[in-house]
């Protein structure tokens, strides 16, 4: 099983590059399970035609019982990727990171891994913070490889400088590792140098680029990503490609 978490700052587009590896995955045949760690719980929505799906913590909040089966917190949407987003609590009340914990514990308690076998699991994790239930999928094995999607941008490079050392603090614990990093393009000037200038620094790998592509946002208006909706697109050939390297 491939068990990866995305991080990467808020509005970098972590989720479009989740959920279109996601269907990448899916189109070459692998059983996917994405999971939103965001308390936006938008993670999932493109895969979902559009439509938002329940978060976990409102389930929580609003039936007052844990749910007896997974089909009560999830949907399965493009490519049979079974899609669940943790949520948060209600605003301005409670912590996010809490919600993830008891989200992950909920998953161990429904038995999710054993049931579903997945091929592939992908975690949708916001990236501005990094501590607590943000780290939960780093700290306690949940998953096994690292992305950090960034761009040229200043904040966007010093969010992922913070999640490198964040994971890197857990390596002697043989916790997850980062596997690379994901440019995803904003066309800022010096953006490609920047990027490479911060991996090499850390000694990362650069391991996708994503282009900055006007399909990705007519396809999303859609609800739906370019790999359902035109996976020739050069852009959905990018993911499919990114996918088939991450499985070697």
């Amino acid at each position: 099983m491939l068990k990866i978490a995305i991080y990467g700052k808020g509005g970098i587009g972590k989720s479009t590059v989740t959920s279109h590896l996601a269907a990448a995955f899916a189109t070459l045949g692998k059983r996917v399970i994405q999971i939103g760690c965001d308390p936006k719980a938008d993670s999932t929505i493109n895969l979902l035609g559009g439509r938002p799906l329940r978060p976990v913590m409102n389930y929580l909040r609003e039936e007052d019982e844990e749910p007896e089966s997974i089909e009560e917190i999830a949907k399965v949407g493009f490519g049979g990727v079974l899609c669940i987003e943790t949520g948060g609590p209600t605003p301005g009340l409670g912590c996010a990171g809490r919600g993830i914990i008891a989200t992950f514990q909920l998953l161990e308690d429904l038995e999710l891994f054993e049931t579903w076998k997945p091929d592939v699991v992908l975690y949708d994790v916001l990236g501005d913070v990094v501590c607590g239930g943000f780290a939960a999928p780093i700290r306690e094995g949940y998953a096994e490889h690292v992305l950090i999607v960034t761009s040229g941008e200043k904040m966007a490079l010093y969010a992922a400088n913070n999640i490198a050392s964040a994971v890197e603090n857990f390596e002697d614990r043989s916790y997850a590792r980062i596997r690379g990093i994901i440019l995803n393009h904003r066309n800022v000037v010096g953006e490609d140098e920047k990027v490479r200038a911060f991996a090499d620094k850390r000694g990362l790998e650069i391991v996708g680029e994503i282009p900055r592509s006007d399909e990705i946002t007519r396809f999303e208006d859609l609800g739906m990503t370019t790999v359902e909706g035109d996976p020739t697109l050069p852009v959905s050939r990018t993911f499919i490609e990114l996918a088939q390297k991450l499985m070697m």
